[in-house]
Parts: structure tokens; sequence; C-alpha cells
């Protein structure tokens, strides 16, 4: 109780005898679990998914992922639905995670958006197989700027910008044919990727207001950033219950700022998302 009492100090800037630690923790450990258990709406219009690592014990010190899934209600509420802290993030993970998610109650999610990890698709597609599939386009920028050369970077990524911040689907499509022919030659495996990936458009076929808000994972990330900079006040979470304590807090306290809060765009796409919801019926 000594380590997480310091834990807690150094994060937070309070300290706590042992014994007030050693009720707190009786009390955060009912939060972690009531948490988990909790009931989910029915249905989301997206959930975004994406996992940070943070640094824990178990004999030695490893930084762990931390997958967590954001919601957004069809009222343009925010929630964090769930999360699962494992060695590395990887498609089995998510599987169980979407899994729980439905055993909690939720039928319906319009869409997902994450970073591409591989076998997510198909991981989504068999807890929710009319669900849609959205690959983030700020990671497909990153990745392109990643594979060129410095002096090319800031001309590519601008030129990519094109294909998902056009009118329409129709406009961005021929923006990518625009592009592909433009750097075929001088990057033929970075067209070839593109050219390849089909989840790079489906953003287009939901409501114009939230496009903006769908085609990338800044949401969750902004998210995960906030998280970190607790986290990096102490190097290392003493064990793993510790650390969910601390995430559970964090969630908790998210959940209840954005309960009443719509995010930008839903609310003037709100009609379009219900009808997206009864076609799917």
């Amino acid at each position: 109780m000594t380590e997480i009492a310091d834990l807690i100090e150094r994060m937070y800037g309070h300290h706590y005898t042992p014994q007030t630690v050693s009720n707190m923790t009786k009390v955060l450990a009912e939060h972690v679990d009531a948490f988990m258990k909790r009931p989910l709406e029915e249905r989301y219009v997206c959930v975004y998914i994406d996992a940070t690592y943070i640094a824990v014990k178990r004999e030695t010190v490893s930084k762990e992922a931390v997958h967590i899934a954001v919601g957004i209600r069809e009222d343009g509420s925010k929630e964090v639905l769930t999360y699962a802290v494992a060695p590395t993030e990887s498609a089995y993970i998510w599987k169980e995670l979407l899994q729980d998610v439905k055993q909690r109650g939720t039928e319906q999610i319009l869409l997902f958006i994450s970073d591409g990890l591989t076998g997510i698709v198909n991981a989504i597609q068999e807890i929710y197989p009319q669900a849609k599939y959205q690959t983030c386009c700020v990671h497909l920028a990153r990745n392109i700027a990643h594979k060129v050369r410095v002096s090319d970077r800031a001309e590519i990524c601008e030129d990519f910008k094109s294909v998902y911040r056009s009118d329409d689907e129709q406009a961005g499509k021929a923006a990518l044919s625009t592009f592909c022919d433009k750097w075929k030659t001088t990057y033929p495996k970075v067209v070839k990727s593109l050219r390849e990936n089909p989840y790079i458009f489906t953003f287009y076929s939901f409501p114009k207001p939230i496009w903006r808000s769908i085609y990338s994972t800044n949401l969750i990330e902004s998210f995960n950033k906030q998280i970190k900079k607790y986290t990096n006040r102490k190097e290392q979470f003493p064990h793993e219950e510790a650390l969910e304590k601390f995430l559970v807090s964090q969630f908790e306290d998210y959940n209840q700022r954005f309960a009443t809060r719509c995010h930008i765009g839903f609310d003037q796409a709100r009609s379009e998302l219900l009808a997206m919801f009864s076609n799917k019926n």
C-alpha cells in the first residue's frame, strides 16, 4: 500500500496514509467491476478503437497495450465502452472486447474506426457483421510520410489530403486516381497499398456534418494522450490492478463530462443517422 500511496502522491499531488489508500482501493476495485459489467446502449453510431502503451510491473516492467473503445451514441454523446490490458495490441483481444460489448446489450453499431491493425476487420465482422469499417486517414498519411523521402513528404501528404477532404466520394476517388498517377513511378509500393485498401472512403457514405469526426481516430487518440499525460508522472504502475483502477477513474470522469455533450456535427446528422439505423433492421 505504501507504493500505491507514493504513486497517488506523484500523480495527483496528494498524500494519503497506507490505511486510507487501502480503503480507497477497495472502493475502486468495486468501481472497476461495476464499470465492466454495466449495461451499454442498444445502438451506437460509431465506435473508435485504439490502443495506447503504459508501463506496468509483472516481475519486470514493460509497456503494455491498453485497448480502449469509445462510442458515440445516437444523441451524439460519447462514452468509453470497455477496455483491456494485454502485452501487445491484437485483433484477438479486440474480438473478445467486442463480444463483451454485445453481451452487455449493444446490438447495432453503424461504423468502426481504427488505425488499420492487421486482422481487425475480420474480428469486427465476426461480432458485428453489418457494421462498416473506416481506416484512419491520418494514420495512412503518417505511414505515407514514413515511406517517402523527407523532401517529398510535405507535397505527397498534401496531395493525399485531397482524397479524404473532397466534396463527395466520387471526387475523393478521382483525387486518389490523380494521386496514384502522379506518384506511381516514384513510390509504387505506396500507391499499390492505397489502391488495394477498400476502407478509405467508407466515411463518405455517412452524413456530411460528421465526416471530419469519422475519417480518423483523432477523437480517441486525443483522449489517450490525456491518459498518458497523467501516467508520465510515474515511471510504472506496481501491478495491473493499480493500472486498472487508474484507468477506470479516468474513463468514468470522461463519461460524466461528455454524457450530455453532443459531438461536433452529430446534432445536424441525427435524422439521417436514425434512418441509417432503420435501414439496417
